[in-house]
């Protein structure tokens, strides 16, 4: 396959399987609960495991995939995302389940730093703001088909079958991934020297850090608007329900952002606009009573900038420098150690009271 977006639509199915199957543990979490004997906690560490590779493999994952290609490093990684399931599905001890839990998100981690580079190795220089919008999404797409099918496989089938299910899933995208070839710019690159001085690294900083701030703006509608409504008189149901709709309508924002950043060809007016948007509407949010027209507006805006961001590194990487430094992986799975750390604190904090 040598279409773009067919490439496209392939890689955002196999970058799904990492979000599949990292809420896989959250989906069926009363499950796990029953089955093992485990606490809440314990259940929570299982789930912020996924990530903990990373801290060790996402500079040096760029570095594999240099040496060893792309396909071969995303079929390896996918290799160890279904071990990993499989040894989850297949044995019933606690301690397996963590070992698997490591052994998949090793993968995982490593899938995602190369694949965010295959996509802008396609895509760099035209449309990488469009591509880029619509390769995030496939996080929450992978998320939603993780929540709608796995606590049904669980309840009829038991936690075996969730993570049959998930294994499953990896293969396909094996399948998938077995028919990928690099794009023949990225094939002439390879041939050349790799530079990566240090003002490029200093860029990819810079936007490694407005991505990783934008999404803490993001998150805030979710970890404290069902909170802020339930003090203004909603029940808890409701006010998770009515937040959701920010996530539901930035699944069309997003790709709607970085069509008209690629249309307009100035992308960082879009990334400008759309987040000081974005902040007007988080005020407004907090202090109005129209809660449904507010979170559709934030689920309109919210999403239109994270195209533009995410296609910034690729305006001063080359191919093979693309995967090394993406500082955007960094970031996120430094976020479960940060969780960790929170967590201690505030158990502290309470200790004290």
């Amino acid at each position: 396959m040598r279409n773009r977006w067919g490439i496209l639509a392939v890689l955002f199915v196999v970058r799904l399987t990492i979000a599949f199957q990292f809420q896989s543990v959250a989906a069926v979490a009363p499950l796990l609960g029953h089955d093992f004997g485990v606490t809440l906690a314990e259940i929570g560490l299982l789930i912020g495991l996924y990530f903990t590779p990373g801290v060790a493999l996402s500079l040096p994952g760029g570095a594999i995939g240099q040496r060893f290609g792309d396909r071969a490093t995303v079929l390896a990684a996918l290799a160890l995302m279904l071990a990993g399931s499989l040894a989850m599905a297949l044995t019933d001890s606690w301690n397996w389940q963590i070992a698997g839990r490591l052994v998949a998100g090793a993968g995982g981690v490593l899938l995602n730093v190369q694949l965010t580079k295959t996509v802008a190795d396609w895509f760099a220089g035209d449309e990488i703001a469009t591509a880029m919008a619509i390769f995030v999404n496939s996080w929450p797409a992978g998320i939603a088909l993780s929540l709608l099918t796995l606590p049904l496989i669980g309840t009829a089938h038991g936690v075996g079958a969730v993570h049959l299910a998930v294994a499953a899933l990896m293969a396909l995208g094996i399948v998938l991934a077995a028919g990928y070839r690099p794009p023949s710019s990225a094939a002439t690159a390879a041939t050349s020297s790799v530079r990566f001085d240090f003002h490029a690294a200093m860029a990819v900083t810079v936007a490694g850090l407005i991505w990783g701030l934008f999404n803490v703006g993001f998150a805030t509608i979710f970890s404290f608007g069902p909170t802020m409504l339930v003090e203004r008189g909603w029940s808890i149901a409701p006010a998770g329900s009515v937040i959701s709709i920010v996530l539901w309508v930035s699944l069309f924002s997003v790709p709607f952002g970085g069509f008209v950043a690629d249309r307009m060809k100035r992308p960082q007016t879009v990334l400008v606009v759309g987040c000081m948007i974005f902040a007007g509407l988080m005020l407004v949010f907090s202090h109005s009573g129209a809660v449904i027209a507010s979170v559709i507006a934030l689920g309109l805006i919210s999403g239109q900038p994270a195209g533009p961001m995410m296609s910034l590194p690729a305006g001063v990487l080359q191919p093979m420098t693309r995967a090394a430094f993406d500082f955007g992986a960094v970031v996120l799975v430094a976020c479960p150690l940060l969780l960790w750390v929170f967590n201690r604190i505030a158990s502290r904090r309470v200790e004290l009271a």
